[in-house]
């Protein structure tokens, strides 16, 4: 059985969480103590529950998006009811701001704010040696990106042949759009292309036809955007890209 299990209720089976891909990459040494169990809206939450405690793990890690909020509140507190002695940890943009605010927040006994696709397994790790931490909300410092274990060898077959798979070369947004998130952060941190193209590469050949950008600023760098559009247009195999906005 695992003792992690990192979940969350996407918008639809045709989408495929890229969160919950980037954290068990990310888990180093834990990752085969780890599963993904992803959800859509239209699963019954106590179906949910049950497939999610079917595996007896000691973590429950949930994505919280705001498609998916309310859901996630009542699947927490069925969780919580059914096995009070899982540790439930949320994190995602929905719970990375005003968290004192959110009745969700204080059902969980942990809240990872922001980027914490490496400050996860070292709460995992803390939690599975019976060493808690006492902050049960944290800020996570944005990591190097160069630290990150990139995620894509975590698409498998059934999301290759039949869900939009994400990618992303770049973090953050420079502008203040009152109505977005991004706007909290003002940096823009761009991934090393030589580590992103074979990465790409492999996709394609695995038969990815369709690539969905994640980045908020994707043409903000003029000649780092052409040199990606270059490696689509150029590249040995056809394919497509979409900015996710």
């Amino acid at each position: 059985m695992p003792d992690i299990v990192l979940t969350t209720l996407n918008a639809r089976y045709s989408h495929a969480s890229f969160g919950l891909r980037y954290l068990m990459a990310n888990l180093g040494d834990l990752r085969e103590q780890a599963v993904i169990r992803e959800f859509d809206l239209q699963r019954p939450l106590e179906e949910v529950r049950d497939e999610i405690l079917r595996e007896s793990p000691r973590i429950v890690g949930i994505g919280v998006y705001i498609w998916n909020t309310g859901k996630i509140f009542a699947l927490v507190d069925l969780i919580r009811r059914s096995s009070p002695d899982t540790v439930i940890i949320l994190g995602g943009p929905e719970v990375s701001f005003e968290t004192e605010q959110q009745t969700i927040c204080a059902k969980a006994d942990y809240v990872l704010c922001g980027e914490a696709d490496l400050l996860f397994a070292q709460y995992c790790r803390r939690i599975l040696d019976e060493d808690l931490p006492d902050l049960k909300t944290v800020q996570a410092d944005p990591p190097s990106l160069s630290d990150l274990v990139l995620p894509y060898d975590l698409y498998d077959e059934e999301d290759v042949t039949h869900r939009l798979v994400y990618v992303e070369a770049s973090r953050g947004c420079p502008f203040h759009c009152e109505y977005c998130l991004s706007s909290m952060d003002d940096t823009v941190r761009r991934f090393d292309l030589d580590r992103l193209f074979p990465a790409f590469q492999s996709l394609l050949e695995r038969g990815v036809r369709q690539f969905k950008f994640v980045d908020r600023t994707f043409n903000l760098h003029i000649d780092f955007c052409i040199e990606i559009l270059d490696f689509f247009l150029c590249g040995t195999r056809p394919a497509s890209f979409c900015i996710s906005r």
